[in-house]
């Protein structure tokens, strides 16, 4: 990384984009001497957007190009959502910064109903998401999940052609993209746990130039990453199956809900252990461990067949 150029590498969606652009605006506030640019690369995730995330087989698919940039040195700094980015990193590659995490939670959107609950019985429900679809069918059974790829411009235009009746999207990047009005309904984590580190960004760069990029980092937001990360480590889950946590910080404490399920949503076992912040990765671990001790074993085995 050159003392007075750095290049932010990222996905071309209009929500990487929006990501790496605050990103690029932090640093250049931080350092008015730095020339900020963004570069950004096309992921294998982008390129097959008519097949099921959990049909492209690999983990990583929205970062190993941009990974591959980085270790070549054709960028600086990565910016990723967290949830996108595998547990395990390349040799060489560290996360230097998590930002404050914006709101983790899924949204509802539709113009046939004004929450999930009152969505009419085989109302059609477009997700990408495994996890969503899931919990949306053991909270609904009567529903009709769609599997849908895209960005939230191409999910929203379905949700208008009438594709589909409902959308379940992240309300973190409908925030990003000022769009939140749009929405209909945030599903509470006892309806739909979010994803690991949903709503949380992720800025990756070279492990010896981490420091320069330390002033991002936002302690209670990198401590609830860290235990939700733990708990997806230790299942060894990943886009291929339905595996959410949510880890709040209050004060000193850790409090982390986890959950497991089967993709019909006919099986879900969900527990939750609390803390303190230095155990944040034990505690991840502590709940993976129980609820593979409840049953989550056979769930997730099936889930990858």
């Amino acid at each position: 990384m050159s003392p007075n150029r750095i290049r932010i590498g990222t996905r071309r969606s209009r929500l990487a984009l929006v990501q790496a652009e605050w990103v690029q605006k932090c640093i250049r506030e931080h350092d008015r001497q730095a020339t900020v640019e963004v570069v950004t690369i096309r992921t294998s995730g982008d390129r097959f957007q008519d097949v099921p995330i959990e049909k492209i087989g690999a983990k990583g698919v929205f970062i190993k190009e941009i990974e591959e940039a980085l270790l070549e040195g054709a960028i600086d700094v990565a910016v990723h959502s967290m949830k996108d980015l595998p547990t395990e990193l390349p040799e060489g590659l560290a996360i230097a910064a998590v930002p404050e995490r914006e709101d983790p939670r899924d949204v509802l959107i539709s113009h046939v109903a004004g929450s999930l609950a009152e969505l009419p019985a085989g109302a059609r429900v477009g997700t990408g998401s495994l996890r969503r679809g899931a919990q949306v069918l053991n909270h609904r059974p009567d529903l009709t999940v769609v599997p849908i790829r895209g960005n939230v411009d191409t999910r929203l235009a379905k949700l208008r052609r009438g594709e589909v009746d409902a959308l379940v999207l992240a309300l973190a990047g409908m925030k990003r993209l000022g769009r939140e009005g749009e929405t209909t309904q945030p599903l509470p984590p006892e309806t739909c746990l979010s994803a690991v580190a949903q709503g949380a960004l992720g800025l990756e760069t070279r492990r010896d130039e981490v420091e320069r990029l330390r002033f991002l980092n936002h302690e209670p937001s990198a401590v609830e990453v860290a235990a939700e990360r733990a708990f997806l480590r230790r299942l060894e889950g990943g886009c291929q199956v339905p595996v959410g946590a949510r880890a709040v910080v209050t004060e000193d404490r850790v409090t982390l809900a986890g959950m497991v399920a089967a993709p019909s949503g006919s099986r879900i076992f969900r527990d939750e252990v609390s803390g303190t912040r230095a155990e944040a990765v034990s505690l991840g671990i502590r709940l993976a461990e129980r609820l593979l001790d409840e049953g989550a074993g056979a769930v997730l085995r099936e889930a990858r067949l």
